[in-house]
């Protein structure tokens, strides 16, 4: 099925310019052409302080305006942004929540429901640190930024690979909000409004809603139900209160709540024939075959269900030289995911085909989930030739995780997490040319893991298979500083070159999820980074061309992965003595005419495990029984079992992205536009797992869409017709590491109708 990906790509891509099908984002604080024909001034917040894109020396992409209405018009969910800018990944095998970010192939495919990740998520600025948090539905958003490289010296958690931030449309005085709604395919609906305005002539105020719905549209062959998973209802909503007497304070109250009721990941059995990464004939969209059951009552089809609350209160109180800033949040989740692990009941399966002799259906419950934040800022109010930030960070993290086995019964663990964190950055103008940007952090952090709850109900403790055993709690702390290093040369008004040095600490991590299937829980050590970047920014052809690029070179000490799979499936943390990347990264957008823009983004990424001792056990080996697995290994197994992942690339990590918009308008009298717009996203070779396999192994996947419409600026609304996956690509996303072959595809083809509504 994925013959002749690339040459269809090349021809969707010349379709697109030759029905000029062009893109361009448009809206409130984004990439738009002024009247002068000209591209707008993109403004980031990358360094705490509203700045041009173009002079801070960090290689940042930013997402907002048409790009973001394209991208979730289907219902899609926050994964929807993975490969959508160059460096940035995105994938999980939890369905709508916990999912896992990459940012320069540095990631981590732990999908244990405490997993540490080193891309932080920060919505309105608040760190969103478990992976059940960072699954927050996205709407009435302002901005994304994609921030590449460690962070820390102006952001509260610290992160070894990047952030991405979501900063959403905020309270204002003046009236104004939005209603989109939008159907298609299998009774897709994305509903999305906001309203806001001044309520005194102190407080304003603004509510944000969203509802997104599917149908179940895969049949269980198993039990012959139709339409029985692959569906969804999310709801969520916002509610925001700005307080401002005078103009030097301001208080904003910020709270929010999500439902999800929803299919988790849908797991696939024997969809490759071995020696092969090609979907085979056993591969069917629509049908899966599920005799996963926990209570007794039949297949449970994979359901998930979660519910989130928070809130957040940013102060600021301006002192004339200097601004203090507070933020204090809570955030607070619950729920569930049940998985049909092993992907199947045997139906379907070939030959070459491996098979799991039990049930393997497990659930995962996330219980009483808090995390509290506060962070203080000090910045200056000057920003020459001295600026200046420096801020305290505390974070405390609780939530018991309970693992449900049909066999071995529900076992708890408890994690803790406290961590405190002193920060601060400085830029010097030396003169109208150069600045000089020098940060410092110390972390401190501490973990903990208690066993509670054993094998309750669990039958094997009939048979024997599993006994109650007495693990001492873990408790693991660590302390670092952390630091970086930039300077930004402006060469001309519309050019500049930069050079930066970052390194970046993430804290030690503890599994525990082994405990439910008769493991020991597992530690790995704290991991250090880094990096190197140089790049340029540039506006070029009477700022009618934007070009961006940088270079990077970074190793990871004690490079913390995640040993999934084997022949008892276990789940392990291990360290690897190093870990190497280089790359590079490319954004471009072009007004090509007043009617037409192009935007183009291309990022090469080489990833290298450093470990020559470094071993792990591929797709269902298992020495006991004398299986050497069911996949074609491609690394050296001196014991015919367990691989050498030493020179393998990281888990999960493109070597290229590539991304490509473009949008073209006609007026439509003097008051609208008839416009069509499209997207494209290249993902090229990705290795699933540690080891490196035929079958486990990912490349030209892509995926497009697709909107042609009608808007009118007079009276505020648009009506377009859209496509998301319009080719309707199989692309493989993610794999269980069982020997049966099982794999996660992306979403289907969506086609629909959407109608927007604006008031002022």
């Amino acid at each position: 099925m994925k013959t002749h990906r690339i040459a269809s790509l090349a021809l969707a891509v010349s379709a697109a310019f030759s029905s000029t099908v062009m893109a361009q984002e448009s809206g409130t604080n984004q990439q738009t052409k002024t009247k002068d024909s000209s591209l707008e001034q993109i403004t980031v917040t990358a360094q705490k302080r509203t700045q041009s894109i173009q002079e801070v020396p960090l290689s940042i992409a930013t997402l907002s305006g048409e790009k973001l209405d394209s991208l979730f018009a289907g219902g899609e969910d926050i994964l929807a942004l993975a490969v959508r800018v160059p460096g940035l990944y995105a994938e999980s095998s939890n369905g709508r929540v916990a999912p896992r970010f990459y940012i320069r192939g540095l990631g981590n495919t732990d999908f244990d429901l405490a997993a540490s990740q080193p891309v932080s998520i920060i919505m309105d600025e608040v760190v969103m640190e478990n992976v059940v948090l960072k699954s927050f539905p996205l709407f009435d958003v302002q901005q994304v930024e994609v921030l590449r490289g460690p962070q820390g010296t102006l952001f509260g958690r610290n992160t070894t690979a990047g952030i991405v931030k979501f900063d959403t449309v905020k309270p204002s005085q003046d009236f104004e909000g939005f209603a989109k709604l939008g159907y298609g395919s299998y009774n897709t609906v994305n509903l999305e409004a906001a309203v806001g305005g001044g309520l005194t002539d102190d407080l304003s105020g603004r509510f944000s809603v969203l509802s997104q719905h599917r149908d179940d549209y895969i049949d269980n062959g198993f039990t012959g139900q139709d339409d029985a998973l692959g569906g969804f209802d999310e709801r969520a909503w916002r509610a925001q209160l700005l307080y401002e007497p005078n103009s030097r304070f301001s208080a904003l109250l910020n709270v929010h709540g999500r439902s999800l009721e929803a299919t988790a990941s849908i797991f696939r059995a024997n969809i490759f024939d071995k020696g092969s990464n090609d979907l085979n004939e056993n591969y069917d969209r629509d049908v899966v075959y599920y005799d996963g059951d926990i209570d007794g009552n039949g297949a449970d089809n994979n359901p998930q269900e979660y519910d989130g609350f928070g809130s957040s209160l940013k102060l600021t109180y301006d002192f004339d030289a200097v601004e203090l800033t507070s933020i204090t949040a809570l955030e607070t989740a619950d729920g569930f995911s049940l998985g049909d692990i092993d992907g199947g009941a045997g139906e379907g399966a070939t030959e070459n085909s491996g098979f799991i002799p039990f049930t393997a259906v497990t659930q995962d419950k996330l219980d009483d989930l808090e995390q509290f934040t506060q962070e203080f800022r000090f910045a200056s109010q000057t920003t020459k030739p001295v600026s200046w930030q420096v801020g305290a960070f505390f974070f405390d993290s609780s939530f018991n995780v309970t693992s449900i086995d049909g066999y071995y019964g529900a076992t708890t663990v408890f994690h803790d997490n406290t961590t405190w964190a002193v920060f601060g950055q400085s830029s010097y103008q030396v003169n109208d040319k150069l600045e000089v940007t020098g940060g410092l952090r110390y972390t401190y952090d501490e973990k903990s893991l208690r066993v509670g709850m054993q094998n309750e109900n669990g039958f094997a403790l009939v048979t024997g298979d599993a006994t109650i055993q007495d693990y001492d709690p873990i408790d693991v702390d660590d302390g670092q500083m952390s630091f970086e290093l930039s300077a930004n040369y402006r060469l001309t008004d519309d050019m500049s070159v930069y050079s930066r040095y970052a390194n970046g600490f993430r804290a030690q991590t503890i599994q525990g999820r082994d405990v439910a299937f008769e493991g020991a829980p597992s530690v790995a050590d704290a991991e250090t980074i880094n990096s190197f970047e140089v790049g340029f920014k540039s506006d070029m052809l009477d700022r009618t061309l934007r070009l961006n690029a940088a270079a990077f070179y970074y190793t990871v000490d004690d490079m913390q992965f995640s040993a999934i799979g084997g022949g008892n499936n276990f789940t392990a943390l291990v360290n690897a003595d190093k870990g190497e990347a280089y790359g590079f990264e490319i954004d471009t957008q072009w007004l090509a005419t007043d009617a037409l823009t192009l935007t183009a983004g291309y990022s090469y990424n080489h990833t290298e495990i450093k470990d020559d001792s470094l071993t792990v056990s591929p797709c269902g080996t298992n020495p006991a029984f004398g299986s050497t697995g069911n996949c074609t290994v491609l690394d050296p197994r001196p014991d015919g079992f367990n691989a050498i992942i030493d020179g393998n690339p990281f888990p999960q990590a493109p070597e290229q992205i590539f991304t490509f918009t473009a949008r073209y308008s006609i007026p439509a009298g003097n008051d609208g536009e008839f416009f069509a717009f499209t997207d494209w996203a290249f993902q090229g070779e990705t290795s699933i797992f540690l080891y490196e396999s035929v079958e486990f192994t990912t490349d030209d996947n892509f995926e497009g869409g697709l909107r042609i419409g009608y808007e009118n600026f007079n009276d505020g609304y648009s009506v377009a017709l859209f496509g998301r996956n319009i080719t309707d690509e199989d692309n493989v996303k993610g794999a269980i590491d069982f020997n049966n072959l099982t794999g996660i595809v992306n979403e289907p083809r969506i086609i629909g109708v959407e109608v927007k509504k604006t008031f002022y």
